[in-house]
């Protein structure tokens, strides 16, 4: 992500506050906001395949939760990112879906960006070697394959408590919907994934 994307929240904090407590808030905020921009942007370009509406996508929701919830304990500010870039990704979607309708009814395809691997492209935020990513790339591309073929709310749940690392009570704020909702979701999403990838798919279990 550019420099303006990791350095806005500075500017924005910064401007109608002062004094101590709001500098270490201002400091802490930056630091989740690096901290998460690299798994986010994974995350959004396995849901929407497109690289540059990935990076909108990450950057506008950092920019909602700096305007919103900057003063949240910080606790909070992870399930919080994360529900509103999921709701900008089905918004994506929802936009994405008219414009098709737009598009065939004027007689045009939408195969752009068909080829797109957004996990190729995305940031590694763990750091494997080149040799690494060699031995990897296969399994990788079977997996991002088999993750953007799950339902939606599948999806979302995968992804947050396998990617991020949420526990079920944050990815149920992240996705507006009840712990019990995100357990179902995630065993689903898992078994999905266990019978498309046979032995190499996810080992996660459901209930947790």
């Amino acid at each position: 992500m550019n420099a303006e994307a990791a350095t806005f929240a500075v500017s924005w904090v910064s401007e109608p506050s002062t004094g101590t407590r709001a500098l270490q808030q201002e400091q802490q905020l930056n630091r989740f906001l690096a901290d998460v921009e690299r798994r986010a942007l994974r995350i959004a370009e396995i849901g929407v395949r497109n690289r540059d509406d990935a990076l909108d996508l990450v950057q506008d929701a950092m920019i909602k939760l700096a305007r919103k919830y900057a003063d949240r304990p910080t606790a909070e500010w992870a399930p919080l990112f994360y529900r509103i870039l999921q709701n900008g990704v089905r918004d994506w979607h929802r936009r994405q879906a008219v414009r098709n309708r737009v598009m065939v009814w004027f007689g045009r395809g939408s195969s752009e960006g068909d080829e797109y691997d957004p996990v190729a492209a995305a940031p590694d935020p763990i750091g494997r070697s080149p040799d690494e990513e060699l031995q990897n790339s296969e399994a990788m591309d079977s997996l991002e394959s088999a993750v953007h073929g799950l339902p939606a709310r599948q999806r979302e749940a995968f992804m947050l408590r396998t990617f991020e690392g949420l526990d079920v009570a944050g990815t149920a704020v992240a996705m507006g919907c009840s712990a019990g909702s995100v357990k179902t979701h995630y065993s689903r999403a898992i078994h999905s994934l266990r019978e498309t990838l046979g032995e190499h798919g996810p080992s996660g279990s459901g209930d947790g």
